[in-house]
């Protein structure tokens, strides 16, 4: 009986230490997004490595999460060795990440939630700053794009906006085609085409290659009609 009572204890701690644990990874995971709509989080690891600060996998479900002005419809992600800060967790404090996680996910952003982000700084700075490095002559960063809308289709991007220079508003409708992944961090666009109100100014098959950065790994990213779909991997760091 005593070694019972001994497990039974034993297993009301554990369950208190998770408790608490994925309590201070959802404020955690809330803190970095202004919204969420819905948040799942799974814990898997033993005592001994919770109480060490080594969580060996976690798997999060979110949906309709605003990170940055950026709208992300849903999004799957599973993260394995995590190194956070448990003494001070126990305690009360913020959870706080150790060392670097390298996290994969699969997430689905729809067209409505992507022209819902159009506002954002995140996306309409993206989208300003790859037209500057595709026509710097034509679309110079003085020179600023009102978004209005996009439009997703299969394996194409339709961007509308008003181009403003002085006092005069022209009308832009820019069709980006053929992307396809280089490797797990660089994007091609094979075909780019730009109509302002006057006609095209950019029209033929030069390739334009977008480097996403070192800490992104893409190895699926798919254009269908009105969605969005990627899978990969993302370092975040502390």
């Amino acid at each position: 009986m005593p070694e019972q009572n001994s497990q039974t204890r034993d297993a009301k701690k554990s369950r208190i230490i998770t408790q608490v644990l994925t309590k201070a990874l959802k404020l955690w995971l809330r803190a970095q997004v202004s919204q969420i709509s819905e948040l799942k989080v799974e814990i898997k690891a033993s005592d001994r490595q919770l109480l060490s600060g080594c969580i060996p996998l976690v798997s999060i479900f979110a949906s309709h999460a605003v990170y940055q002005g950026l709208l992300i419809t849903q999004i799957q992600l599973t993260a394995e060795n995590i190194q956070i800060n448990i003494g001070s967790v126990l305690r009360g404090k913020p959870l706080r990440l150790l060392e670097t996680v390298s996290v994969v996910g699969d997430s689905i952003v729809d067209e409505k939630d992507l022209n819902a982000s159009l506002s954002s700084d995140l996306l309409s700075t993206a989208l300003s700053d790859f037209l500057v490095k595709v026509l710097p002559t034509h679309f110079p960063k003085s020179q600023p794009i009102n978004w209005q809308e996009i439009i997703l289709d299969n394996n194409q991007i339709i961007l509308r906006g008003l181009r403003v220079t002085n006092s005069e508003t022209t009308p832009l409708e820019i069709f980006l085609g053929g992307l396809q992944l280089l490797s797990g961090h660089e994007l091609q666009l094979a075909q780019v085409k730009i109509k302002p109100n006057q006609g095209d100014i950019l029209e033929g098959d030069r390739e334009y290659n977008l480097d996403l950065g070192s800490d992104v790994d893409i190895q699926e990213l798919t254009l269908i009609p009105s969605k969005l779909v990627c899978r990969g991997r993302i370092n975040v760091n502390p």
